[in-house]
């Protein structure tokens, strides 16, 4: 089994996190279900955050009673002393626990420092004075805030956007967390969905020693995907690597990871979806896609109020209103059967 220890925090953990987000959408029963699976299997680094609705508390849930044995990292998107210490108590009664392994900033605009009027970090050392969080860390999408975060020396944990599909700056910002003896959280190694062979995922990811990758996991299938990794781990050989290099190719340019830091959108259009379309039909047909609902979802993009509040929200700078009517058009040809796909 591969573990990696996550820098400084010498906490080690089975080289696969579970991704609690897509938990929000299944039944407490069935959440229960999946994450002791993935517990009984060996993975015990369960990600999640305030902003996952009901994650935490099915987290707490299924594992109450067997607390130390598993690693919590949660998340507070407060902007404020008052909202932090608010989110970190329903976190605690949440989880059902009175400790949370690493509390993260949850993808901050700027690197939350002492004294810079914030009082954001202050409260993190107090809290880790009372014993109610164990290691700071940050999560972003932002490159500069990354390296600010790294360079200051004030954070045990980095997690950010890392897969196949990444440019040279993320491997640059995996070798500093690595030099800073800070543990790497990889989230979106499967790009948002677009990456749909999770050997070649898993196999990338391996590579990196000080690499931990997070899986967002919402049906069993998938989890057993990276179960069956575990005993029989994949290898980057020829036939992934060309997985790897076709995949690069298609998904070269710029496109929508489907991180959701454009929403709200004020005109109601779900851009982390509409934005992807196309890639989405294609990469992982579905008839989800199709149905009247998804068309009447695309349709709002008709009602974009070109505010672009999204684009000054896009961590990676993309026009979403220009994507969504480059989707859209797409769409309605494949709707209109001019555009085959699946």
């Amino acid at each position: 089994m591969h573990t990696v220890t996550l820098g400084s925090t010498g906490i080690r953990v089975n080289k696969n996190g579970f991704g609690a987000l897509p938990i929000q959408r299944i039944s407490m029963e069935d959440a229960a279900r999946l994450v002791q699976k993935a517990y009984d299997a060996g993975i015990t680094y369960f990600d999640t955050a305030r902003w996952y609705t009901d994650s935490e508390e099915k987290l707490g849930a299924a594992f109450e009673g067997m607390r130390e044995k598993v690693i919590f990292a949660t998340k507070t998107g407060a902007a404020t002393q008052d909202g932090f210490w608010k989110d970190l108590e329903t976190s605690l009664h949440s989880l059902r626990t009175d400790y949370i392994d690493i509390y993260q900033f949850h993808n901050p605009p700027s690197c939350p420092k002492p004294g810079d009027g914030s009082g954001l970090y202050e409260a993190m050392l107090e809290a880790k004075k009372q014993g109610k969080i164990r290691h700071i860390g940050i999560t972003n999408h932002r490159l500069a805030v990354a390296k600010e975060a790294i360079l200051s020396g004030l954070y045990e944990t980095l997690q950010f956007p890392f897969s196949y599909l990444s440019g040279t700056q993320e491997f640059e910002l995996v070798e500093e967390c690595q030099k800073a003896g800070m543990g790497f959280v990889a989230m979106k190694a499967l790009s948002g969905g677009l990456i749909t062979n999770s050997a070649a995922a898993y196999a990338f990811a391996a590579q990196f020693e000080y690499v931990l990758p997070i899986w967002g996991i919402q049906h069993e299938w998938e989890l057993d995907e990276f179960i069956s990794y575990i005993g029989h781990p994949p290898v980057m050989d020829e036939t992934l690597q060309e997985v790897v290099a076709r995949d690069k190719e298609q998904l070269s340019g710029e496109f929508c990871r489907g991180c959701g830091y454009c929403l709200p959108c004020p005109a109601g259009i779900e851009i982390n979806i509409c934005a992807r379309m196309s890639l989405l039909i294609r990469r992982s047909p579905s008839e989800s896609h199709l149905t009247a609902q998804a068309q009447e979802m695309m349709k709002k993009i008709e009602g974009c109020l070109h505010c672009y509040k999204c684009r000054e929200k896009c961590p990676y700078g993309l026009d979403a209103p220009a994507l969504m009517e480059k989707n859209y058009e797409d769409y309605k040809r494949i709707l209109a059967g001019e555009v085959q796909v699946g």
